[in-house]
């Protein structure tokens, strides 16, 4: 078996390949059922956000499991597979294992250090396992890359002060206009990204923001968290006023399609008012043609790369002890992984060693009569029991222990033999 993953991300893809190939939660169930009828794809799991699209999968076939998911992808995103394959990227085994964990870490973020993806992959395996999709090897694997995230914002400073997309967009729309404090703003949205909107920009003297949602009652609940300010609430109906109104618009929904696009706003403009937008959603929210209207200027989450950059260095250097404890997890993980390899043998040898401990036994009990073995037989059975544990217990740690991969295979071999086991598929794929 081979772990895999392949998948685009903001350092390989732009906005506009990314929004083509983007999974978002409600297609999700359906997405995976495909992957999972392909012939040579055996678990699955899709890490869908904003910023990157990445399948994780387990396969007996890597080159045949590769081409079939590819094959999904490039059908899903309506591009032919030349196209598609100069934005993926594919990892194997190891350094994919390692990939997870460092996604996991924040430290393949667009934001170094940041940590809303931590639980962004806690949300793929958990619907990984809803959907049937995520079986023993990629659990495990998932378990440990939240374990990894967790240990690298514990154990080192690089989540300290760390910006999100949300306030990265803020810092660009102050860099771009200057004082936000008199601005008038529209937020489209009532996500988790749009509350930590409305956090950064009132941390930035805004004061007049208006919430635009399709459901009131969440907008209601975000304005709830902000109790201290008075946050405008309308419904999504009003949106194009709205952003004509606004000197700047922030867009953050699950839309699969644009809201917004040259032909609905330009109607709505008047006179010589500027309008800026901020568009962070994958897909976007907002089309890039609006950039053609005088007085309209409109930026995507692959511009946020400007603000980035600024913070980028100092948190690079607090990365290098986050690397090493990502080793650390990706060394447990493959420990684990190896040792299945010695599950068959193990389990054959106690079943062969439990027979003949219960065939002798059984004997035994006959000779002492039938009064003598009711009276006694709890006792002879925990004596034999342990004796075998005892027994077997030395063999299976040091067959789990070894990590070289010829050793552990001639250590199989050698019990198989001694102990005239019969071989299982795995054994007979390691001895050829």
């Amino acid at each position: 078996m081979n772990i895999v993953v392949i998948g685009l991300s903001h350092k390989t893809a732009p906005v506009e390949v990314r929004e083509r190939l983007s999974i978002p939660e409600p297609a999700l169930e359906e997405a995976m059922g495909h992957l999972l009828d392909c012939s040579h794809v055996e678990e699955v799991a899709v890490l869908s956000t904003c910023n990157r699209l990445e399948i994780y999968f387990v396969t007996s076939s890597t080159e045949q499991g590769v081409r079939e998911v590819v094959e999904f992808l490039a059908e899903r995103g309506r591009l032919t597979t030349e196209a598609l394959r100069q934005h993926l990227f594919i990892l194997l085994r190891q350094d994919a294992i390692a990939h997870l964990m460092r996604v996991a870490a924040g430290l393949d973020s667009l934001v170094l250090g940041e940590g809303q993806i931590l639980a962004q992959v806690k949300t793929t395996h958990k619907l990984g396992k809803q959907y049937q999709g995520i079986g023993r090897l990629l659990d495990r694997l998932f378990k440990q890359a939240l374990t990894a995230g967790k240990r690298v914002r514990t154990e080192t400073s690089i989540g300290t002060g760390a910006v999100s997309i949300s306030s990265a967009a803020v810092e660009l729309a102050q860099l771009k206009l200057g004082d936000l404090s008199q601005k008038r703003i529209a937020i489209i949205g009532a996500g988790k990204m749009s509350r930590l909107l409305v956090q950064h920009l009132l941390s930035k003297g805004a004061q007049q923001i208006t919430i635009l949602n399709r459901s009131m009652e969440r907008a209601e609940e975000l304005a709830q968290r902000f109790s201290e300010v008075k946050l405008h609430l309308q419904p999504i109906c009003n949106l194009l006023s709205a952003i004509a109104a606004a000197d700047i618009t922030f867009t953050s929904t699950g839309a699969t399609e644009p809201l917004v696009d040259r032909a609905k706003l330009e109607p709505v403009l008047t006179g010589d008012h500027a309008l800026t937008i901020f568009d962070i959603s994958v897909p976007r929210n907002v089309t890039a043609d609006v950039n053609e209207l005088p007085l309209v200027q409109a930026f995507d989450v692959d511009d946020l790369k400007e603000v980035v950059a600024q913070n980028q260095e100092s948190r690079r250097k607090m990365a290098m002890e986050a690397e090493e404890l990502i080793e650390e997890e990706v060394d447990a993980f493959e420990v684990w992984w190896r040792s299945l390899d010695t599950v068959a043998t193990i389990n054959c040898l106690r079943q062969k060693v439990e027979s003949i401990r219960e065939q002798e036994l059984e004997k035994a009990l006959s000779r002492l009569g039938s009064e003598f073995g009711e009276k006694h037989k709890d006792t002879i059975e925990a004596l034999t029991r342990g004796i075998v544990n005892k027994i077997l217990h030395d063999p299976m740690v040091q067959l789990r222990a070894q990590q070289d991969i010829e050793a552990r295979k001639r250590a199989m071999q050698t019990l198989h033999l001694l102990f005239n086991l019969e071989a299982t598929d795995t054994e007979q794929r390691l001895a050829s």
